[in-house]
């Protein structure tokens, strides 16, 4: 029992780390007063911007299409495609809207935004 447990924490500790890389970016979340959390994050792919609208996938920067790419490869190989955009608060709403259009071509059955409550 004791090392089933070790076992256990082990594997928590890891996935744990592999979580908090995709969100590595400093990024400056906007506040809104509507906010919810929801229940279940995993299974995400989270795509971050930055104030100047620069797209990074895990902490690589990329350009439009090739998250147009990568969004439908990753429908193809690991259904469903579940997104979680982190904007920052100065990124241009053109920006977004064009990172909404690439996910919803790709096929995302849902897209959440990350934000604070106020």
């Amino acid at each position: 029992m004791i090392d089933m447990t070790f076992l256990l924490l082990i594997f928590f500790m890891v996935t744990t780390k592999i979580t908090k890389e995709k969100v590595k970016i400093d990024i400056n979340l906007p506040i809104a007063s509507a906010a919810l959390s929801p229940d279940d994050l995993s299974g995400r792919d989270v795509i971050n911007v930055d104030d100047a609208g620069i797209i990074y996938i895990g902490d690589n920067s990329t350009d439009l299409p090739t998250l147009k790419a990568y969004l439908k490869q990753r429908l193809i190989d690991y259904p469903p495609l579940r997104i979680y955009i982190r904007a920052d608060a100065k990124t241009p709403a053109s920006q977004i809207k064009k990172i909404m259009k690439a996910c919803a071509d790709a096929g995302a059955v849902e897209v959440i935004f990350g934000s604070y409550k106020k």
